[in-house]
Order: structure tokens, then C-alpha cells, then sequence
């Protein structure tokens, strides 16, 4: 009688991921997050290692598909500052691309909506939220505000990414101003309530200084906004793709958004 081997609730061994990996590129700077095999998230050096030949890649906007590209084998990027990164060079790299995956599955799911961000009752809830992180009087400026199925269990959530540095133009400053902030929230139904999560953000209740010397002072703070909602597991379940930008550089981070934990699962980034 010949005899099959189980493979059911193994762990990833090599043999298995180069035969399952599923690599996923941000777009635009072609960075190389890692990949995903049977379930697992693997990081960008050891999923290098796994993509020995070119691969189909689809490309996902904000609330769309965007067709396909060509992929070849990641390699260490050149940029001297960001040399630990390994980068994909992909045929074609439409504007509003923000995340590319080697995979049969639609990662695009369930639609990403955009709704209006001067809602009142988002408002409000930014602002709430903003008062438990010690800022009494915050000014809410949302950017964007989506609602989406996550979880594909017919309750829509909604990500709102608001940021205020007081800034005339987009971005962030070398130094964060009394009551400025960036974050994003994740607003959703638990055990019949609604839930204010945050999935990543800074606060500042107060100005930075540095007490050594204040014309040189800075802190970097970060801006944060949603550039993707994806199943990029082949789960069901979408995660939330992150940008985060600072005034030397930024980051891209993939969450996943569980109703008691929201954690970081893969993230790519470069700066000084």
C-alpha cells in the first residue's frame, strides 16, 4: 500500500516555499515587502531567496485593480541608504499603483469606497479619539475616509486617515507644533458596539523641544494614510496598507485588523 505523506498544520520548510510564495511589491519604488506561502507572512530577505524567475504581478490601486506587470527576480537595491531592501523590477508602474502581487486570488474582494471626509459623525469621532491622547482642543483635518467589508462578514467597516501638522502644504515638518497629530482609525462593530481602533499614529499635546538646543532641534514626525485595503493572503479577510511619510523618507506597513488586535505583519521603508 503506498503511503501519502500529510502535509495539513506543517510549519513553512524551504521546499515549501519556493513551491507556494506569493511575493507582494510596493509599486512605486518596485521595494519588495516579502511574501505570503499557505498562510504565513514571510519577510522580504527570505522570500528573495524563494523567487528564482519572473512572475505576473496584479497591480492594485486604492479602490481598483490596475492590470498586470511583469516581475523579475528581486535584487538588492543600489540606493546606497536604503541597501537592505531588495527591489522587483516591474514592466509597468501605473500612477495610482500602490501594491503588486504575484497571486491567483482576487486581493480585491469586496469594494473600497471613498466616502465624504467632512461626515460629522467621523469628525466627531476623530476628535474623541483625539482628546484621549491628551489633545483637548484638536483640530480634525480628515484626509480620507473608506468603508470596506473586511472580514467578509456583511458588516462594513471605516478607515479614516486624518493628519494635522499645520502645515499649508502636504507632508510633515522636521518638528511637531503643540495639538498636531497623523493617524489612522479604524471604526468597527464589536460585540453589537462601535469600536474607535487605532491602527497606527503619533500625538503631540505639546511642542517638541529639544532643551539642548532649540534652533536645531527636530523630531521627524510622520504622516500617516491608507493606500491600500487587499486580501493579500488569500484568506478572505483584507488587510490595511499603511504609508507613512517623514520629511528625510517613509514606510509602507501591512495590517492586519482583528477585532481585539490589530498588528503589523510586513513593512518596507528608506530614509535617513
Amino acid at each position: 500500500m503506498k503511503i501519502v505523506p500529510l502535509l495539513l498544520g506543517l510549519s513553512i520548510c524551504p521546499l515549501a516555499i519556493a513551491a507556494e510564495v506569493h511575493p507582494i511589491v510596493e509599486v512605486q519604488s518596485g521595494y519588495l515587502f516579502g511574501a505570503t506561502s499557505d498562510g504565513k507572512w514571510i519577510k522580504s530577505e527570505k522570500a528573495a531567496k524563494a523567487i528564482s524567475d519572473e512572475r505576473t504581478y496584479k497591480i492594485y490601486g486604492l479602490t481598483q485593480s490596475l492590470g498586470q506587470a511583469n516581475g523579475g527576480k528581486p535584487k538588492p537595491s543600489e540606493e546606497e541608504v536604503c541597501s537592505d531592501n531588495f527591489v522587483v523590477s516591474l514592466s509597468q508602474k501605473p500612477d495610482k499603483g500602490a501594491i503588486a502581487l504575484a497571486a491567483p486570488w482576487n486581493a480585491l474582494p469586496r469594494k473600497v469606497q471613498i466616502l465624504d471626509a467632512t461626515q460629522q459623525v467621523y469628525v466627531d469621532a476623530a476628535r474623541d479619539f483625539l482628546k484621549t491622547k491628551g489633545i483637548d482642543k484638536p483640530k480634525v483635518k480628515i484626509e480620507s475616509i473608506l468603508r470596506v467589508d473586511l472580514d467578509a462578514d456583511g458588516e462594513e467597516e471605516v478607515l479614516i486617515s486624518a493628519t494635522n501638522y499645520f502645515e499649508k502644504y502636504e507632508g510633515a515638518p522636521m518638528r511637531s507644533p503643540a495639538g498636531s497629530y497623523s493617524m489612522v482609525l479604524l471604526r468597527r462593530v464589536v460585540s453589537g458596539k462601535v469600536e474607535t481602533q487605532l491602527v497606527e499614529g503619533e500625538f503631540y499635546p505639546k511642542a517638541y523641544q529639544n532643551r539642548t538646543d532649540d534652533d536645531a532641534s527636530f523630531n521627524a514626525p510622520n504622516a500617516y494614510k491608507v493606500i491600500a485595503v487587499l486580501d493579500l493572503d488569500g484568506d478572505g479577510k483584507m488587510e490595511v496598507v499603511v504609508a507613512s511619510q517623514y520629511y528625510e523618507g517613509g514606510a509602507t506597513t501591512i495590517y492586519r485588523c482583528d477585532p481585539k488586535k490589530i498588528e503589523s505583519l510586513l513593512s518596507v521603508a528608506c530614509g535617513v
